[in-house]
């Protein structure tokens, strides 16, 4: 198939935007640490791929809880939404080159038929 590497990225890109989900949901969760999703040429340098998904032990800032200051999640809400707008427009970009060559297919085949 001529466009598995997109495919493949669409795949890549959801468990990134679950990733980037996952931090904002617990952005407000005391003590939660960020993660990232480390992406990686794919097998033969070809398409891409999940390397890993670390956590940013960057300490989060103190904030009053049940009268005393705790450790705050460490989320940075624009970087996420940065992220997340860089991931939409990747996914957007594989997912029209998978349209258009199932256009192609099916103009082939008309051409054949």
């Amino acid at each position: 198939m001529m466009y598995d590497a997109s495919v493949q990225a669409l795949s890549v890109l959801g468990v990134s935007a679950a990733v980037t989900g996952n931090n904002v949901a617990n952005m407000n969760t005391p003590g939660f640490k960020a993660s990232r999703a480390d992406l990686a040429s794919g097998p033969g340098d070809q398409g891409v791929r999940v390397a890993a998904i670390t956590p940013d032990d960057t300490p989060g800032p103190l904030v009053p809880e049940g009268g005393r200051l705790t450790e705050g999640s460490n989320t940075d809400l624009v970087r996420e939404l940065t992220t997340l707008m860089g991931t939409e427009t990747a996914y957007g970009a594989n997912a029209a080159v998978i349209q258009t060559g199932q256009e192609l297919s099916g103009a082939i085949l008309d051409l054949i038929v």
